[in-house]
């Protein structure tokens, strides 16, 4: 047997190591985590000088071995940052890389020991390169032989079992390397080796751990145990030293966990929930509420069945997105986050707390939850101050028992990010003394991430098409649209280079014989006058306060009725105005950074699906709420249903809510609406100049292939025309004025009956039937939409509520320019109705292309 090098190393290693022991919370004290443990008990602990950095104490009860050596950099009892976790395992992959030769390297299969070291088997795995991996568990699996398994002397739980989906996976005879955190007496790993080498007999071993522990009598049984079995055994250690134990120490150990141990006394915390709980139920303390990670579909939650390459390569590309959806779910204010794994799952949370601390200004830690009794004792001469007991939650195999999360309570955490895998995901840790609710009683917001068990064969998510497994990120401003990068992402593809306006004759004639579908093409862009500039700015100045004090009810009644983070998703593109000015009143009223996006929904042909997708991977649909402009006979609202119920049907996934939270509702089409008055709102005046630049959105097979978003056009020639930021800047300037407005319009607003009673429906179809139209298609009511008419479509004649005021303004100044008669009526449900041309055709209007009588 060759012992390389295990504390030796450059200089720059060795930098790194003091630098990750400077990092670790305990070394802030100028206080060694094991001091307690060794005054007390005569332990001491002796060897490399990274020992102290990398190695605490604490106490447990165990009939074999009472002290315990506590990792630093490990993640599992201490909260460490996962750079520091996630570094020092691949540190030593690499080491064990430059061992073995890239050769060798390739052929190698890395065993990591459960529960420790299975996330630093992993890493280690990942620093090897392109190495299979498999972890040894406790957990049965149903339908899964076995391949081999062992037991470990001085463990609290003994039995390991090696579940391979692919059991040739051991079968090989490249190099095994084995990983554990610790390498104190050899025996596990002796128990190891002898029972794969009978049944996988092979010639090179490497055995990894963090640290090498053992004492002298047992520093030549591998190297004995190498020579009898006739392979080589190579030992890749980060440092090393000896525990020296007086006589009498496991005696003397167990009475001081007797006097020390006392029952812990918790706060009880309300928390009710489950696979189908609502997303967050407060607590006396903290919240708890649901993240979706989207976990791709069929890739493994760690390697207790193996994890390969290609996984490894899978887990790469979605990490950002899992991380982005944490990140966005998290409290604005969270600058000290845990994300805690469970047991055994160690690497998906590990890489999670990864991405998230890279891609976050919040101080992130990670550790996991155990099955080993610690005694805890709150002096920072001691490596296990607080310890939260809940119980086992995962069906354990051994009978239920107690579960442990240790240096939690007190840490400072502003939010903990627990991950557990969909077998953990029980009632019983949803209990009252479940670990979301004992986490809830000390932290002030507690997320709860549920990873898929993968068990090998087990059938995919039903009806689960075929797609990318990557969709592109939103696109943001100023590279598409004037608004700013954060006010809003579109979930669209730019078709900013295709030709896609026809004339709107040309339009309206293809619409009505069939031949095409409006979202085929766009119209041309509306050039507005000077006159209905002036038109314009007169509308914003009479209703920016109007408009705020709309805006702030219905972000209100969102806040309080549909999520307290939500996600906001406008229906691009009459929404997107009114989600930009819901999110910037968030921000005004609450100090909430909400998402907000736009996305594409056609009539006739539904929601993109694609974008729907892409909001589940990277948010829990039960946060999402959808926006709109208005209402207006309520077919955007029929067809935002009909599309969510297909799309579960489709994809399995469900949470979407197809309930649109609208400025203005005159068709009585929701519920979650600002005002109910069919009144002007001014981003309806004109077309992309008051909406960010961009276009009506666009579906068109030869454009849009069945893995794309919809498209639309950045109009970017348009810059000097364009009116949006003054738009949301002339309403969200009223903020303040309108402060004590909105909150008692909410308070009215949420304690009425708002069921629709569809009657702006009911108000079409009479129209469509006495106007001879027989098409509700054709009726557009409200003033947004007759707007729309005006500027998009061959109007015909405009219906006006008698009496109505400045409100219609600029409707009568279009209706000048276009030849379009206004007719008054009495009794009109909404302040104006436009109808299209009921039969066009181009020769059924003048050269010029006036509206003329039927």
């Amino acid at each position: 047997m060759t012992e390389s090098a295990h504390a030796e190393g450059s200089a720059g290693e060795r930098a790194d190591r003091a630098a990750a022991g400077v990092r670790a919370d305990r070394a802030a004290a100028g206080v060694w985590s094991g001091s307690w443990v060794a005054e007390r008990l005569g332990v001491e602990l002796a060897g490399d000088e990274a020992l102290p950095a990398l190695l605490g104490l604490a106490l447990r009860r165990n009939p074999r071995r009472a002290h315990l050596l506590v990792s630093n950099v490990l993640g599992k009892h201490v909260p460490q940052s996962p750079s520091v976790v996630y570094g020092h395992g691949v540190a030593l992959g690499r080491r064990v890389r430059d061992l073995l030769g890239a050769e060798e390297a390739a052929r190698a299969v890395v065993l990591g020991y459960a529960e420790t070291a299975t996330g630093l088997g992993h890493c280690v795995a990942d620093g090897l390169g392109p190495a299979a991996y498999l972890h040894s568990t406790r957990r049965p699996v149903a339908g899964v032989a076995r391949a081999g398994g062992f037991e470990e002397s001085h463990s609290h739980a003994t039995s390991h079992l090696l579940l391979p989906r692919d059991p040739e996976l051991l079968a090989g005879d490249g190099p095994l390397v084995l990983v554990d955190d610790e390498f104190s007496t050899g025996n596990t790993v002796l128990n190891t080796v002898r029972a794969l080498h009978e049944r996988y007999p092979r010639e090179r071993y490497v055995v990894v751990a963090l640290v090498d522990t053992r004492s002298p009598a047992d520093a030549g049984r591998l190297e004995e145990f190498a020579r009898e079995i006739g392979a080589r055994v190579d030992l890749v250690t980060a440092a090393s030293g000896t525990v020296r134990l007086p006589p009498g120490v496991l005696e003397k150990g167990q009475e001081l966990v007797a006097r020390h141990e006392a029952p812990p006394v918790e706060p009880p915390t309300e928390y009710s929930g489950g696979p189908s709980a609502p997303p967050a139920r407060p607590g006396p303390s903290g919240s708890v509420a649901r993240v979706g990670l989207r976990w791709p579909d069929g890739l493994p939650d760690g390697g207790r069945h193996g994890f390969t390459t290609a996984h490894r390569e899978r887990l790469e590309a979605a990490l950002p997105g899992m991380a982005a959806r944490i990140a966005e779910a998290l409290p604005a204010d969270a600058r000290r986050v845990l994300v805690l794994g469970f047991e055994e799952l160690m690497y998906a949370p590990l890489r999670l707390a990864h991405a998230l601390e890279e891609t976050t200004g919040a101080e992130v830690r990670y550790s996991t939850t155990t099955r080993s009794p610690v005694l805890a004792v709150d002096d920072p001469g001691y490596a296990i101050r607080t310890r939260l007991v809940f119980p086992a939650h995962d069906d354990p195999a051994d009978g239920p028992g107690e579960r442990y999360a240790y240096n939690v309570a007190g840490a400072g955490f502003d939010a903990v990010v627990a991950v557990v895998d969909s077998a953990a995901d029980t009632p019983a840790l949803h209990a009252p003394d479940g670990l979301p609710a004992r986490l809830a009683a000390h932290v002030p917001h507690v997320l709860l991430a549920v990873v898929p068990s993968y068990v090998p064969g087990a059938p995919r998510a039903p009806h689960a098409p075929e797609r990318p497994s990557m969709l592109p990120e939103p696109l943001r401003g100023p590279a598409f649209s004037s608004y700013a990068p954060d006010e809003v992402g579109w979930l669209l593809q730019d078709l900013s280079d295709v030709t896609l306006e026809a004339p709107t004759e040309e339009r309206e004639e293809a619409i009505q014989r069939g031949g095409a579908h409006y979202a085929e093409s766009l119209p041309v862009e509306y050039q507005p006058s000077e006159q209905y500039q002036q038109l314009f700015h007169a509308a914003l100045d009479t209703s920016a306060a109007r408009l705020a004090r709309a805006v702030g009810a219905v972000t209100e009644v969102v806040l309080t009725e549909r999520s307290p983070r939500p996600v906001l998703v406008s229906l691009a593109r009459a929404g997107t105005p009114v989600g930009v000015l819901m999110r910037r009143w968030a921000h005004f009223r609450h100090g909430l950074d909400l998402p907000h996006y736009a996305v594409s929904i056609v009539r006739g042909r539904g929601i993109d699906a694609n974008a729907l997708r892409w909001l589940a991977e990277h948010h829990d649909p039960a946060d999402v709420v959808f926006v709109d402009g208005w209402t207006g006979k309520g077919a955007i609202t029929r067809e935002l249903a009909a599309a969510l119920r297909d799309f579960e049907d489709t994809d399995g996934v469900t949470g979407f809510d197809p309930e649109i939270a609208v400025l203005a509702d005159p068709g009585s089409c929701v519920r979650t609406y600002g005002t109910r008055d069919d009144f002007l709102i001014p981003s309806a005046c004109l077309n992309s100049t008051v909406s960010g630049l961009i276009s009506r959105t666009v579906l068109r097979a030869d454009l849009v292939g069945p893995h794309d978003f919809h498209g639309a056009k950045f109009y970017r020639e348009l810059a000097a025309a364009d009116l949006s930021p003054a738009f949301l800047d002339a309403v969200s300037a009223r903020f303040p004025d309108v402060t004590d407005a909105v909150d008692a319009q909410a308070k009215e607003l949420l304690s009425a009956d708002r069921a629709p009673t569809w009657e702006g429906w009911a108000a079409v179809e009479r129209i469509s039937e006495e106007y001879g139209i027989h098409d509700v298609n054709l009726v557009k009511p409200g003033v947004g939409e007759t707007t729309r008419v005006m500027l998009r479509r061959v109007p015909w004649k405009v219906l006006a509520r008698a009496g109505a005021g400045a409100d219609l303004d600029h409707v009568r100044l279009l209706a000048e320019q276009r030849g379009v008669p206004v007719e008054e009526v009495d009794d009109l449900p909404y302040t104006c109705v436009g109808l299209i041309h009921p039969r066009y055709t181009r020769g059924a209007t003048g050269a010029d292309g006036r509206a003329v009588a039927l």
